[in-house]
C-alpha cells in the first residue's frame, strides 16, 4: 500500500457483516500451497491470501468479483483496502479485526 492513509473511499457502503475466525486461505489448502497473510473480502467475506503469498487470492478473488473492500484478519491489523480507489481506510469499525 503505497497511497495515502485514510483517503476518501466510495465504497464503504457494500460492507457486510461477516465472522472473521477464518485461520487459513481455503484455496491455499486445497491446492496444498502455504500463505503469508490472510485477507477478507468485505463485501462477501471469501478469505483469501495476501500478496506477499504466493497464490494472491484475495486480489485475484477481487479481479474475479468487482469487490472492492478488504480486510486484514491479521491480529493487531485494523485497516480495510480499496482496490477501486487505491486507498487505505484505518478509522472504519468494520478493519477492526475481531478474531478471538
Amino acid at each position: 500500500m503505497t497511497t495515502p492513509v485514510d483517503s476518501p473511499c466510495s465504497h464503504l457502503d457494500q460492507i457486510g457483516d461477516f465472522p472473521s475466525d477464518q485461520s487459513v486461505c481455503p484455496q491455499c489448502v486445497a491446492r496444498g500451497d502455504g500463505w503469508v497473510h490472510l485477507r477478507q473480502c468485505l463485501v462477501c467475506g471469501q478469505v483469501g491470501c495476501c500478496d506477499n503469498s504466493k497464490n494472491r487470492h484475495a486480489t485475484t478473488h477481487f479481479h474475479a468479483s468487482g469487490h472492492p473492500l478488504l480486510r486484514s484478519l491479521q491480529p493487531g491489523e485494523s485497516w480495510i483496502w480499496c482496490y477501486v480507489d487505491q486507498t487505505a481506510i484505518t478509522d472504519h469499525p468494520a478493519g477492526r479485526n475481531q478474531k478471538r
